[in-house]
């Protein structure tokens, strides 16, 4: 096998699969027909003589070869689009709908919309912020092409950004009573951070009530810097004006969480430009 038998036709279904889940949805996204994607990826998997996806009457998984191939295939694939963007001098023009969480909107996407404008200042963006299962709801509904949400329980779709430890956050000179149930500043239901702090609180037999709700962090923000009491956060995400708590023995370890992106949807160069620099901003971290 030589690498100029590997087009970037194969290259592009390869992750069209990856991150859609599904040879349907991937060839939705190409604009293509299942059964076209379906052969190249065979014809991947032959010239690379590795088994890349496994599959199953309703969704398609990686193979451990197959996600080791995914950072080659990526950097190629960035390696033919910046060819061709020198070769055909024509910029990216277009309209992406985008959706992210409130925490991420607020911390990295000035960061991240400095570096995507400076490269691709014809393409306008449409941002939608919310809670990262409707987010996930919105996509799949085709509402959004493209998402940075925390990984839902049980999907495996979308190309990893980073992942994390949550931490329980609070104002610095927060002070926890252990004789009193834990008061929590939350977001309300769906709420991944929200289910992880629950879980784990009631795991460890910890007493909690739910002493703020509100779906906006600026809110929440506010909450925890007047000292009403504490939540679960992303620690690379964290407010200003927050600190991490860990008073040993007081407080349960929270999981890790994973921050994925789903997409392209119908702009599919568009939304792999934005990909890329949010990938890029997170390489930094």
């Amino acid at each position: 096998m030589t690498m100029d038998s590997i087009g970037p036709d194969l290259l592009r279904a390869f992750v069209a699969v990856l991150e859609t889940g599904t040879f349907t949805a991937a060839a939705r996204a190409l604009g293509t027909r299942q059964s076209t994607v379906s052969q190249q990826i065979k014809r991947l998997e032959g010239l690379t003589g590795r088994r890349l996806f496994a599959r199953d009457t309703h969704r398609v998984a990686l193979t451990v070869e197959g996600e080791s191939f995914v950072d080659p295939a990526r950097r190629i694939l960035e390696a033919y689009d910046t060819m061709d963007r020198h070769l055909t001098g024509v910029p990216l023009r277009g309209r992406l709908r985008f959706g992210a969480s409130e925490d991420f909107v607020l911390s990295a996407l000035p960061d991240v919309l400095a570096s995507f404008a400076r490269r691709h200042p014809e393409v306008d963006l449409l941002v939608t912020v919310g809670l990262s299962e409707i987010l996930y709801d919105a996509f799949d509904a085709g509402q959004l092409d493209i998402i940075l949400a925390k990984r839902r329980s049980g999907d495996p779709r979308g190309v990893t950004a980073w992942r994390e430890q949550v931490a329980w956050v609070a104002r610095p000179d927060y002070s926890l009573d252990p004789t009193v149930p834990l008061p929590l500043l939350l977001y309300p239901p769906p709420s991944v951070t929200r289910s992880l702090a629950i879980a784990t609180l009631d795991a460890a037999r910890r007493a909690w009530r739910v002493a703020f709700t509100s779906a906006s962090l600026s809110a929440l923000t506010a909450a925890a810097r007047a000292g009403v009491g504490i939540m679960p956060h992303s620690q690379r995400l964290l407010p200003a004006g927050l600190a991490r708590v860990t008073p040993e023995g007081l407080l349960p370890v929270l999981p890790e969480i994973e921050f994925v992106i789903l997409g392209p949807g119908r702009g599919e160069r568009v939304a792999e430009a934005l990909t890329r620099s949010i990938l890029q901003w997170a390489s930094l971290g």
